[in-house]
Formats: structure tokens, C-alpha cells, sequence
């Protein structure tokens, strides 16, 4: 399969993109920076997702099956910073990890319609989505749930057009960013709260992406996937 990835360049997206390259997959991952063989694409621009496309669109031959939406940021704001702060920051998180995704998405779906084929997106959202986060993290909590809610409305919408869409759900998992929030917020007792003991490993979500882009039966279109460790179940 030819597979466009964002955020690929550490932790879950730097997983994946092993996971899938070793199943033998060709795949363009996205960075920031365009770290490496990474494609260079700023979420922040809202023309980004456009341009990386039709870059990610030329490397892979004029073919992209699966479009896996992993690049977000997790950022704190204060409930009581001014407005403008206030603002900015929920701009930013919106933008980066719903509004990136969802142009992609629509950006999948024309192409997939215009070449009369079918394809997979999944989208990497958060425990979050369901349970929420902290007091900081409003905005985290809610990019996360709209993507949830767009991945729902894309199974629905175009399943008869043999486009699917599915959604991971990780709770922590192992990285710097996680190793920092979870000290800021005394780790051992949000450890305790997750009933397998640990947080999962990137390798661990990284193939539940790959499974869910290669390999799960279309009936499973819309389906969102936990691994959160049994530390919220719905």
C-alpha cells in the first residue's frame, strides 16, 4: 500500500511508520521540520495540508490508499490567562490536530472519488476524547473528540464508496512529552490509575495502526480502537 503519515518523526508516528515500512508498505511521513526522508509540512499554516498532500502525492507515485492522521500538539493554557492567551492557544490545538486532519481527509476523499477507488483513513485521537484531561488541557480534550466525531461521520458518509475510516484512542504512552506531564502531575499515582500497570509503548499503538490501515475488515469502518491500558473503558 502507499501510505501518506503525519507526525512521523518520534514516538507513535516514528512506531508506525517502522511497523508499516517493515510490513512492506511505502510510505511518506510528515514532520515539521521534514526531519530525514520526512515531508516538511507546518500544521500551524492552514495551507499546509494541501501542499503536503500533493507532495506526499508525487512521492508515492500518484497513489495514496491510506491516509493516517497521527501529528498533534499538547500544549497547557491556565483557565484563568487573558483572553488573548486564551484565545491563541485554542486556535493553535484546533488547527494543528482537528483542522490539519480534517482537510486531509477531504483532501483523501476527492482523490479517492476522482480515481473511482476506495481507501482507509485513521485517525489518532486520545483517551481523551472520551474522559477528558485536565484543567489545562481543554482544548486538547476537545480537537480530540472532534476527531472522533469526524471519523464517525466520514465511515458513515462514504462506506458505500468503499472509503473507511477508523480512530485509535491511546491513553499515556511511553515518550518525553508523556515522561514530563506525567512527573508535573505526580506519576505514580496517575500509574496507579491504569489497571495494566504502565503506560503502552509506541510499538504497541504503532501496530494497532497498522492493523487498522492494512488489514481490519471493512465491517470494522467507524470503529474506534482503545489502548489506554483498561484506564478508561466505555
Amino acid at each position: 500500500m502507499h501510505i501518506l503519515l503525519t507526525g512521523a518523526s518520534r514516538g507513535i508516528g516514528a512506531a508506525t511508520l517502522d511497523a508499516l515500512s517493515a510490513a512492506g508498505h511505502r510510505v511518506a511521513g510528515q514532520s515539521t521540520a521534514g526531519d530525514g526522508d520526512l515531508l516538511a509540512a507546518d500544521f500551524t499554516d492552514p495551507d499546509a495540508p494541501r501542499r503536503l498532500w500533493e507532495k506526499a502525492f508525487d512521492r508515492l507515485d500518484c497513489r495514496i490508499d491510506v491516509l493516517i492522521n497521527n501529528a498533534g500538539i499538547f500544549e497547557a493554557v491556565d483557565d484563568n490567562a487573558a483572553d488573548g492567551e486564551w484565545h491563541a492557544a485554542w486556535a493553535r490545538t484546533m488547527q494543528v490536530n482537528l483542522q490539519s486532519s480534517a482537510d486531509l481527509c477531504r483532501l483523501a476523499i476527492a482523490t479517492w472519488r476522482g480515481a473511482g477507488t476506495g481507501g482507509r483513513i485513521v485517525n489518532v485521537a486520545s483517551r481523551a476524547a472520551y474522559r477528558g484531561d485536565s484543567p489545562k488541557h481543554w482544548h486538547y480534550a476537545a480537537s480530540k473528540a472532534g476527531m472522533i466525531g469526524m471519523t464517525k461521520s466520514i465511515a458513515r458518509g462514504y462506506a458505500a464508496e468503499n472509503m473507511l475510516a477508523f480512530a485509535v484512542c491511546p491513553g499515556f504512552t511511553a515518550s518525553d512529552m508523556v515522561g514530563d506531564y506525567l512527573e508535573s502531575r505526580g506519576g505514580a499515582k496517575l500509574l496507579a490509575d491504569i489497571p495494566l500497570g504502565r503506560v503502552a509503548t509506541p510499538q504497541e499503538i504503532g501496530e494497532v495502526i497498522r492493523w487498522l490501515a492494512c488489514d481490519a475488515p471493512a465491517s470494522a469502518t467507524g470503529a474506534v480502537i482503545d489502548a489506554n491500558g483498561a484506564s478508561y473503558v466505555r
